[in-house]
């Protein structure tokens, strides 16, 4: 594999901060310069309907537990199925009492729900332009989408220098490819490596000259992390 020390971390925060302190302790140097940013949708918890009529909850990211949570309590009781472990992990956090997780992608997500979650509507919380099409992966129940919260691009320019980049989601990495796009793509990916979470976040980077695009064997940062490989000796 190509060395790495220097890794550019574009997600938003708070999970940039997260993320960088992983790669430290993994003793590569991180380069924080998001390319998104995320805010709450105001009144978009008015739109929530009446807990009685949801069946089941579908949560597919940690910001979007975040941006639901002051609602936790009046959905503490309904069963919750997260995209991921971290997802997980934040939906206990907030104070929901049943939760699993289907550790993987939008997928597997809709796969575990249809084999587990009873009967009835669901309601997913989540962002303005998700990154999966959950009703359309189960045509057989109610789902709700509810958007919490948008990811908005920042237009931050790249690392004067860095080794590789991470792309947590494909919104990320169009981000990334319009500043390529402006700015000497050759020149700016060249000699690079970028570490990509899907395949879908793989994609808007393929017109590009990156020495290598890894893409996780899981989609979740620990396998983004393992994909980097050793850190570079420090030079």
């Amino acid at each position: 594999m190509t060395p790495i020390r220097r890794v550019w971390v574009t997600r938003a925060e708070p999970g940039a901060a997260r993320t960088a302190d992983r790669l430290t302790a993994l003793g590569f140097t991180p380069l924080v310069v998001p390319l998104l940013t995320l805010a709450p949708l105001p009144g978009a918890l008015d739109a929530a309907p009446d807990p009685a009529a949801v069946a089941v909850l579908a949560l597919t990211s940690p910001n979007g537990v975040e941006a639901f949570a002051p609602l936790a309590p009046r959905f503490s009781r309904h069963p919750v199925f997260a995209v991921g472990d971290a997802t997980a992990e934040a939906a206990r956090a907030a104070g929901f009492a049943d939760v699993r997780s289907a550790s993987g992608d939008i997928h597997a997500l809709a796969r575990l729900i249809a084999a587990e979650a009873p009967p009835g509507p669901l309601l997913a919380p989540g962002a303005r332009e998700p990154a999966g099409d959950l009703p359309t992966l189960l045509p057989d129940r109610p789902v709700q989408r509810l958007p919490v919260y948008a990811a908005f691009e920042t237009h931050a320019p790249a690392p004067a220098t860095f080794d590789a980049v991470m792309l947590h989601s494909p919104r990320a990495a169009r981000a990334l490819a319009t500043i390529l796009a402006a700015n000497l793509p050759r020149a700016a990916s060249s000699g690079r490596v970028a570490i990509c979470i899907s395949e879908a976040a793989a994609t808007p980077l393929r017109a590009f000259n990156f020495t290598e695009i890894r893409i996780a064997a899981a989609p979740d940062e620990p396998a983004m992390l393992s994909a980097l490989g050793k850190p570079a000796a420090p030079v």
